[in-house]
């Protein structure tokens, strides 16, 4: 499933529990990862030490990325280490993108501080920009980081992102021999008051019913017989939310579609407020339109 994953680390008080996340998904894949450390080129971070002009990112950066190894080492997980400069979002993307990593890890909650990854920030920009799947966890007090994963949730409309996103996320549980539910959710609001009244609730729910029947049609190829479907009504982030509480959902995958830059996911989509708000790890996959 996985062969390289992508680890940018920030030295936040939550570091260790992603690294452990990634660290476990790396053991179940076989994978090896790579930890990055970016020292952020937009901030002032020359200094004199002994009377020579040193750079206090990149000898921060040594440290965390030296604190990672030592965890990853004593986990028996196969590792690299890098400490790169540049701004952090675009050098992840294109870092992860340059040496086809299969799967960039990060949290959405950090340290306010000179290397952060915050919620907003990095990580935000990061799942916006990455042609490659985004791992993202939000590392609150709430936030559920079980693995392996037995209920992977994967919300569908039948476009060609959450189509990719499906693969993904089908190939995942095959390789954890996980439960997947395929959701596909019939917003009426967004559809306007004169098409809600033109079309009756079984044309209405008709594509979401389709979406989730392929989904469950190309887990045969999986070889997976555990695959449940769900046509719901409402706003689609709020059923989400409710699916994982409802299914004991360990990880969601579902996919990211727009243009290469800011718009690739708008502010508010379905796939950022999921991010957001989602309690358990969220994967997003990108596919152009």
């Amino acid at each position: 499933m996985y062969e390289s994953i992508l680890l940018p680390v920030d030295g936040s008080q939550h570091a260790n529990r992603i690294v452990n996340h990634a660290a476990e998904l790396a053991q179940r894949t076989e994978a090896t990862i790579q930890v990055v450390f970016v020292a952020d080129t937009t901030r002032d971070s020359l200094t004199v030490v002994g009377g020579n002009v040193v750079d206090a990112l990149e000898r921060e950066g040594e440290s965390i990325v030296a604190d990672v190894a030592d965890t990853l080492e004593a986990l028996d997980v196969e590792y690299g280490t890098d400490i790169v400069q540049g701004s952090p979002a675009p050098t992840i993307v294109d870092y992860a993108e340059r040496y086809d990593y299969d799967l960039v890890v990060l949290p959405t909650h950090g340290r306010s501080g000179i290397s952060r990854y915050l919620l907003g920030s990095v990580t935000e920009k990061v799942v916006r920009l990455s042609d490659v799947p985004v791992l993202t966890a939000r590392m609150q007090s709430d936030e559920r980081l079980r693995f392996p994963y037995e209920n992977i949730l994967v919300p569908t409309d039948g476009s060609p992102a959450s189509i990719a996103a499906a693969g993904h996320g089908l190939a995942l549980a095959s390789t954890l021999d996980a439960t997947v539910h395929a959701l596909s959710v019939v917003n009426d609001t967004s559809l306007g008051p004169d098409v809600r009244s033109a079309l009756t609730v079984e044309e209405r729910e008709q594509p979401a019913v389709e979406a989730v029947e392929d989904v469950a049609a190309e887990a045969a190829e999986y070889e997976l017989s555990d695959v449940r479907t769900s046509v719901e009504h409402g706003p689609p982030a709020t059923l989400i939310r409710e699916q994982i509480e409802t299914n004991d959902i360990h990880a969601l995958v579902m996919g990211s579609s727009g243009r290469r830059g800011v718009d690739r996911i708008l502010l508010g989509s379905v796939a950022e407020k999921t991010v957001r708000s989602a309690p358990v790890p969220v994967i997003t996959v990108h596919r152009e339109p």
